[in-house]
């Protein structure tokens, strides 16, 4: 199916559903990601990387060093890795960068975007780029008020308008407990990232969390992003154009750690803390940073560079992790 086609499809599921012509932007986000069929992460090709029909790059993109990190880490969170099983949740088609340290822990298990995890009683659960990859919601600060945005489908070009009232006392939750903003301020909120991990916290399972991905505070939001984060990635290429090409494109948006904190805190996690990429791996992967640095490897060495200096992963890309037992 062609990228015309895909985004029609898309189109004519949402109008089947439509009150008033209207969906939630959460909702059209979810069926241009997740969609049976149709949605970006419900295909099984390769977005991730530098090769020719790849979308974007990740950390993990660089290979089984990203890996060897991680079980550094985790090794200072939990101790003995042998006890526990490292579960990767959220894994694109055709990355392996955890085989090489597999044997460190008691089992290895993957599961891909939209897929159902199981944890095992002590696991280590590891989650890079997962949450920015879930639905979101926009809110406008129009007539000295917060409103929840939606898409009107019923004509040939999307148009962006605003809800007459909230689709879910969720969103309303969240509305009402923004501050007072400039007129016409958008914010984007991924509120799908907490109920999602919300699942994946329950079943009393212990051990780690440890999430990766790129965010900010809501007064962070406020002060510095007047027109939301939300937007596109396409060939590598980053975009505003978020309701075009639907299905054939990634929407993301960043994730608000100071709405995700408190999610961790309610499931029992203690020591949760918030880092910079570079400052987690410093922290809690010397070992490994140093036998990579030491290794006199200049390839190995560069990929380190990448993954942890400020001008590359290292600043763009926050961690948050803590440990129940």
């Amino acid at each position: 199916m062609d990228a015309a086609a895909r985004h029609d499809a898309i189109v004519a599921l949402l109008r089947r559903e439509a009150r008033d012509g209207v969906v939630p932007f959460a909702r059209l986000v979810e069926a241009a990601l997740y969609a049976p069929g149709l949605g970006y992460y419900a295909s099984d090709r390769v977005r991730v990387g530098k090769a020719s029909g790849t979308d974007f790059t990740t950390a993990a993109a660089l290979g089984p060093m990203f890996g060897q990190l991680i079980a550094g880490a985790a090794k200072t969170l939990v101790g003995d890795l042998k006890s526990y099983a490292l579960v990767e949740v959220g894994a694109e088609p055709g990355q392996t960068h955890y085989a090489a340290v597999a044997s460190q822990f008691a089992e290895l298990r993957t599961f891909r975007f939209g897929a159902t995890p199981d944890f095992p009683a002590r696991s280590v659960l590891v989650a890079n780029e997962l949450l920015d990859a879930q639905p979101f919601h926009r809110f406008v600060r129009q007539g000295g008020v917060w409103r929840e945005l939606g898409v009107c489908v019923d004509h040939p070009a999307l148009t962006v308008e605003p809800l007459g009232d909230y689709s879910g006392p969720v969103a309303a939750e969240f509305a009402l407990s923004l501050p007072v903003a400039e007129e016409g301020w958008i914010i984007d909120a991924p509120m799908a990232a907490e109920e999602l991990l919300r699942k994946l916290f329950a079943g009393g399972w212990v051990g780690a969390v440890i999430l990766l991905d790129y965010g900010k505070t809501v007064a962070q939001c406020l002060e510095s992003s007047p027109a939301g984060t939300a937007r596109a990635y396409r060939h590598h290429q980053l975009s505003g154009a978020i309701l075009e090409d639907l299905g054939s494109q990634d929407l993301t948006c960043h994730v608000l750690w100071d709405r995700i904190e408190p999610v961790l805190a309610e499931a029992g996690f203690r020591g949760v803390r918030l880092d910079r990429q570079e400052a987690f791996f410093v922290r809690h992967a010397a070992a490994e940073m140093e036998r990579i640095a030491m290794s006199g490897d200049p390839e190995a060495t560069g990929r380190l560079r990448a993954l942890t200096h400020p001008a590359h992963f290292g600043a763009k890309f926050q961690v948050l992790h803590g440990f129940r037992g």
